[in-house]
């Protein structure tokens, strides 16, 4: 007789010799939902999916849409954070200083002269700027810079404000400028720092953003959670300070044609901050706030989103309509809109 024994199963693994049932593999993640449509001609042509979260005033979450938990690259919506970040590693910075660290400018005469200045001011220039030559956001900047012969320049560039200002603290600290992009510099440890302690959450990962910043991913209810305590921040502190320049000076934040800048010109206490690829964030003085992303990154659809999900807020006022009026061309004339769908 052999003595031959058959091998145990690996640890974990279900005894051959008894029966399971079937279990069907997983599907495919379920879709988030439809938070804008594209609507041409009185015919849906299209639709915007996408996340949001909104907080009460207490913090708690009120009401989520798609998956709010995940992390996402916040983009443009967290300079407020790297803003912050450079009041703590001691550089001083107020008023419309302050709120330019924190925009993504239009590129505006006011903008480009303030970014030059904040430049002299401490023994640098634009060639010290490391975010890529660029038009102004705006585009009837844009068209005016190129009809006037002029090309894309580093001072150009949205972030233009921020990269400044990260200069200027490396200066201040005695911090390599050539390097001041680096992932593992002091200042960029700092900004990681900063963002774990608002939003609650550590950094899930860290990229590259279009300026070629460090782009470090949080979930959108840790979003919310970092507007919220800009806009709880007691006066003096580093994120205090930054939500006061913001709500001071919002055109010097985005510029005269942008959202942002009347959202905050024309709700008392808000603060308000887009990022590339479709992501907001908007916190009211009591607390509540809000953030999403739609997944296409689909700019058209930010403005209309960003006015119905306020309306969830409590807020209302003729600053919303501007906002959800996002109308669609034909022939050169008005035949449609991009409207909330939620």
């Amino acid at each position: 007789m052999s003595s031959h024994r058959p091998e145990a199963a690996p640890q974990g693994a279900a005894d051959p010799a008894i029966a399971t049932p079937d279990v069907p593999p997983a599907g495919p993640a379920a879709a988030p939902p439809v938070l804008a449509e594209v609507v041409r001609s009185g015919f849906v042509e299209g639709a915007h999916r996408g996340s949001l979260v909104v907080l009460g005033a207490d913090g708690g979450v009120e009401r989520a849409l798609g998956d709010v938990s995940s992390p996402v690259f916040p983009r443009s919506a967290n300079k407020p954070v790297q803003a912050a970040a450079v009041l703590h590693a001691g550089l001083e910075l107020r008023g419309e200083r302050l709120a330019l660290a924190a925009a993504s400018h239009s590129g505006e005469d006011f903008h480009l002269e303030l970014v030059e200045k904040m430049l002299a001011e401490h023994g640098l220039t634009e060639d010290d700027l490391r975010c890529p030559p660029d038009l102004p956001l705006d585009r009837e900047e844009a068209e005016a810079l190129l009809a006037a012969g002029g090309t894309r320049r580093r001072l150009v560039m949205n972030c233009s404000g921020k990269h400044a200002a990260m200069l200027a603290a490396c200066r201040a600290n005695g911090w390599p400028l050539e390097s001041y992009l680096s992932a593992g510099h002091p200042l960029q440890r700092l900004v990681a720092g900063t963002l774990t302690g608002l939003s609650g959450e550590p950094v899930a990962h860290t990229g590259v953003d279009g300026c070629g910043a460090p782009l470090m991913a949080v979930s959108l209810t840790g979003l919310a959670r970092t507007f919220r305590a800009f806009a709880l921040a007691g006066a003096g502190t580093p994120e205090g300070r930054v939500a006061e320049a913001m709500r001071a000076h919002p055109e010097y934040v985005a510029g005269t044609r942008r959202h942002d800048t009347w959202l905050m010109r024309e709700v008392p206490g808000s603060l308000s901050k887009m990022g590339a690829e479709a992501v907001q964030a908007v916190a009211l003085p009591d607390g509540r706030a809000l953030a999403f992303k739609l997944e296409d990154g689909a700019a058209r659809a930010l403005a209309p989103v960003l006015a119905r999900a306020l309306t969830t807020l409590g807020v209302s006022g003729p600053v919303l309509g501007r906002l959800a009026d996002a109308p669609l061309l034909g022939g050169g004339r008005p035949v449609g809109t991009v409207r909330a769908a939620f």
